[in-house]
């Protein structure tokens, strides 16, 4: 796991009270970065990036590099400037892969949240605490599986892993819930309270809302959107999500 080094509090001490909000945060499940096309073309995702400006940016479906595979969280942190860190759901020596998290502000620190279930592809949860300006925010970005069974446990496991009052929390991710009122989103629901979700797959016609943004406390969270550009319709099969968040 790659943790960006934030800034000593000294460097800090000397700088000016900034308040960060409000806050542009995004889920992009960037479908290891090979477009509707069929073209692996990173670069198209740094475009897309740079249309919306976010602040915070959750990624799924991450090449993390390997003996025979690309690192793209590491062509992307270089193209935006952004602290990124990792959290590898598929690793082996030749192959890298899984969520992500770039972020404006320093990332002090990152937890990996083991989501699997039996023998189905390994998911999990990248779990970071961001400093913005001395105001922590706790960002838990997830991609769950395809069937109704690994989603509800790993509904249940995430609910249990990051509930906290210190600090705002945001759960966002590929949440994968193709059913309106599954168990998994009911549950979210409870937690969290209910917020937009705009359809985001796929992304040239989209029909589903799979990508998902919560936040706690429900007030925080100001506006969701998608962002559907004509290059974001064919550099990924999943549309960006973008909140607006207040502090």
């Amino acid at each position: 796991m790659n943790t960006a080094v934030p800034e000593s509090p000294e460097l800090r001490a000397g700088m000016p009270d900034m308040n960060p909000w409000p806050l542009t945060i995004v889920t992009y499940n960037i479908h290891g970065a090979v477009g509707c096309d069929g073209r692996f073309a990173p670069h198209r995702i740094v475009e897309v990036l740079d249309e919306i400006d976010a602040d915070i940016v959750a990624l799924q479906e991450v090449p993390l590099g390997g003996l025979n595979f690309p690192d793209v969280l590491t062509m992307l942190r270089d193209a935006t400037g952004f602290y990124g860190a990792e959290a590898a759901t598929f690793d082996i020596a030749y192959r890298r892969y899984g969520n992500a998290v770039l972020s404006r502000y320093p990332i002090v620190s990152t937890r990996a949240i083991n989501l699997s279930f039996g023998n189905r592809e390994p998911r999990g949860a990248l779990d970071a605490d961001i400093d913005c300006h001395g105001h922590p925010l706790r960002v838990v970005a997830t991609h769950l599986g395809l069937r109704p069974a690994e989603r509800r446990d790993q509904t249940r496991r995430l609910l249990q892993a990051f509930d906290t009052d210190q600090m705002p929390v945001v759960l966002l991710g590929d949440v994968n819930e193709w059913f309106v009122w599954g168990r998994p989103l009911r549950w979210l629901i409870s937690h969290f309270e209910s917020v937009p979700a705009p359809n985001t797959f796929p992304s040239r016609m989209p029909i589903f809302a799979l990508d998902r943004i919560w936040i706690r406390p429900r007030h925080r969270l100001v506006h969701v959107r998608r962002h559907a550009s004509r290059l974001a319709r064919v550099a990924s099969d999943h549309l960006p999500l973008v909140a607006r968040i207040v502090g």
